[in-house]
């Protein structure tokens, strides 16, 4: 897992092409303009999601992970606590291919993105996002999915 600000995001060029591609496209694109839904930027192996929505509590959430693509999720506006934890310390649920998302249980620790942070998860990462920090509260944030 990685977790900054965009604004130093060149320090984790080469980790692989896509996900050079993916911080240029944050990093040279007004993303106050953008609407939400899905913008392919090389087709299926890398693509963004554009999402609107309103954070919620902690109960509320699911745990993930994905085998087939890292997320790298950036916050334009808002604030969200995404629970994080290792694939491995979680008892693992049903697998949804056609989507890529491994359920599971367990617990975890917190961090919170602001704007213009993101966290990249890879496989070994287990997340959990979209929950509020306080209140629930609106929250605009992109999400590019890499294909490992």
């Amino acid at each position: 897992m990685i977790f900054d600000m965009l604004t130093n995001s060149y320090l984790y060029t080469d980790i692989s092409a896509r996900m050079d591609r993916a911080f240029d496209y944050l990093n040279l694109t007004d993303l106050a303009k953008l609407p939400v839904g899905r913008i392919n930027l090389d087709g299926d192996h890398v693509y963004v999601l554009v999402q609107e929505y309103t954070t919620k509590a902690p109960e509320e959430g699911k745990w993930e992970s994905h085998r087939r693509y890292l997320d790298l999720q950036y916050m334009h506006s808002g604030c969200e606590r995404i629970d994080f934890a290792l694939v491995d310390t979680m008892k693992l649920g049903g697998y949804a291919e056609d989507r890529d998302f491994q359920a599971m249980t367990g617990t975890g620790n917190p961090l919170t993105l602001v704007p213009g942070s993101f966290a990249v998860f890879f496989p070994q990462d287990a997340h959990m996002p979209g929950l509020a920090v306080g209140k629930p509260s609106w929250v605009k944030k992109v999400v590019v999915k890499c294909e490992l």
